[in-house]
């Protein structure tokens, strides 16, 4: 499949991303590169990348989204596997990545889900179900495809190279995850792959303020998505493409030998 590079943002997060880093260097499949991208970050966070043999980016431009497309566009890796800085992958996480990214219907994305961690069972009950839940169920059919999970993804260079001008990369007013899923052009594949889980914390969830603050960052970059590619054009666009490609086939079968039958 070639190589893969796992890009980590981080700000101030130097303790859970130690645990990330020990997570990642016991990988089956090892990374070919490890990028961590260090967002104005005040704490060890520099120290504890460059401890654990990460190549280290610097994005001074504050938010999740700046701070993922910085350690995209530094990847070298043709596919680009993406963790938070809290995120805790199982050892066979990357190998999952390969097997799933080399399977005949070859996907642009491929993402998986989280199982949450710390706070209490509510906590981690809410998280799981009516967030992360409520994502996969409700944007999904918007969408047409399953949405990316931020924390728990990969996806091809070449795509990237793609999309990186036409995402709000700069923007970290925005879910940067919905906003990649929103900009996946026609042609381009997303699948979930529940065996891709990664411990995720609970932490943003602790408070009815956390929660209602991811919820209400989710409506604000619907607006901006719907106002720069209303639902309505996208799923045209995604529909024209699948109807072209769907001819083409015909056409193909027909090229093999087979004569057209009349209408």
């Amino acid at each position: 499949m070639g190589t893969i590079s796992v890009i980590v943002p981080s700000y101030n997060d130097a303790g859970y991303l130690a645990a990330c880093l020990d997570a990642l260097a016991q990988q089956s499949r090892p990374a070919d590169e490890v990028i961590v991208v260090d967002n104005a970050s005040t704490d060890a966070t520099a120290d504890v990348a460059l401890a654990a043999g990460a190549r280290l980016v610097s994005e001074p431009l504050r938010g999740i989204w700046p701070a993922t497309a910085a350690g995209f566009d530094a990847a070298t890796g043709d596919v680009l596997a993406r963790l938070d800085a809290d995120s805790v992958p199982g050892p066979g996480w990357l190998a999952e990545v390969e097997h799933r990214m080399s399977r005949a219907d070859l996907p642009t994305v491929v993402t998986g889900s989280g199982v949450f961690y710390g706070g209490n069972a509510l906590i981690r009950w809410i998280a799981r179900n009516i967030y992360i839940g409520g994502y996969f169920r409700v944007i999904g059919p918007l969408l047409g495809h399953p949405p990316v999970f931020g924390s728990n993804y990969a996806m091809r260079r070449d795509a990237w190279l793609e999309l990186r001008e036409l995402v709000h990369r700069d923007r970290g007013d925005v879910h940067d995850d919905l906003d990649l899923s929103w900009w996946i052009q026609p042609g381009m594949t997303v699948v979930r792959d529940d065996l891709m889980i990664v411990g995720v914390s609970a932490r943003p969830f602790d408070s009815i303020e956390g929660l209602w603050r991811r919820v209400r960052i989710a409506f604000h970059t619907l607006a901006i998505e719907f106002r720069a590619w209303s639902p309505l054009e996208r799923r045209a666009a995604h529909r024209r493409t699948h109807e072209h490609w769907g001819a083409a086939d015909e056409v193909d079968e027909l090229d093999d030998g087979e004569e057209p039958v009349p209408a």
